[in-house]
């Protein structure tokens, strides 16, 4: 049972008699819809439909909601909030003294929570707060990651720069498209039924360790996407899934740096080059 402290990440409470309808107004997900004892993705978005913040939500023990943000960006999330609160009965709170611990595998410690971004059978889970034996290093973390294609701003996006659609929010739980209107909704809701979505996370693997972080990959001769998360001879990169789909049917060669590379999309999104890979099969 590898667990681990994100030491750069930082719970923010979002407390109060209109928590659930401040949120469900503002954020990406259908907070309404959060299950007691998960945590799933979301974001609040620019009225142009990009992500301004990343993070994960979950309901409180007690009462209220629990963001969970890389510390860095706390502040300035913080005051966005406050921003839209106006006169809500709403308390926004940063608990910089809880622990925000990820695990995976074995028996999840009691209060841990299950993290939806992930398929079951991987058995990730998050803990705000003691009780897990912390015995896994960073790197472990982010070759998880890596393995099943969940990307996090700062090392696989730039934030105000990915649409929700090209880090897999359609697929993972963190958008919503039954919900009422939210900050870039529109846009969002538009990409989604016109299939306009043309980036996506993708997969890289390699036969040799691969090149640090922001390396180019070139599809055909292209430029086609960019490494993110690095986790020895695979990665997560954003990659132009029409000319990666291009050169696979045109057996022209995927590179980084002149070593050959495969490039696939999670299993999990249900998504593949091999057909429009901007298809939903839940439409």
């Amino acid at each position: 049972m590898p667990a681990l402290n994100l030491t750069d990440r930082v719970l923010v409470s979002v407390d109060g008699a209109e928590a659930e309808h401040f949120l469900q107004n503002l954020v990406t997900a259908n907070v309404e819809a959060i299950e007691a004892g998960h945590v799933q993705p979301a974001a609040l978005l620019t009225p142009q439909g990009k992500i301004l913040f990343d993070f994960m939500i979950s309901r409180a023990p007690e009462a209220g909601f629990h963001l969970d943000i890389a510390a860095e960006l706390a502040g300035d999330f913080q005051k966005r909030l406050a921003l839209y609160k106006l006169r809500a009965k709403v308390t926004i709170e940063t608990l910089s003294q809880t622990p925000v611990i990820a695990g995976w595998g074995g028996s999840a410690p009691e209060g841990a929570l299950i993290d939806n971004r992930f398929p079951k059978e991987a058995g990730v889970w998050r803990l705000y707060g003691s009780g897990a034996l912390l015995d896994a290093e960073r790197t472990e973390w982010d070759a998880v990651r890596v393995t099943h294609g969940v990307a996090e701003s700062g090392t696989d996006y730039a934030l105000s720069d990915a649409f929700p659609h090209d880090v897999l929010m359609d697929k993972n739980h963190g958008v919503d498209f039954r919900k009422g209107c939210y900050v870039g909704q529109e846009v969002v809701s538009r990409m989604q039924h016109r299939g306009t979505a043309r980036r996506r996370i993708a997969i890289v693997s390699a036969e040799e360790p691969l090149p640090g972080s922001g390396t180019g990959i070139l599809a055909g001769g292209k430029q086609s996407g960019t490494l993110g998360t690095v986790a020895g001879n695979r990665a997560l990169a954003i990659v132009r899934t029409d000319r990666i789909a291009d050169a696979m049917a045109n057996e022209l060669p995927i590179e980084i740096e002149t070593m050959p590379v495969t490039v696939s999309l999670p299993e999990w999104t249900g998504l593949s080059f091999a057909s429009d890979p901007n298809s939903n099969p839940d439409d």
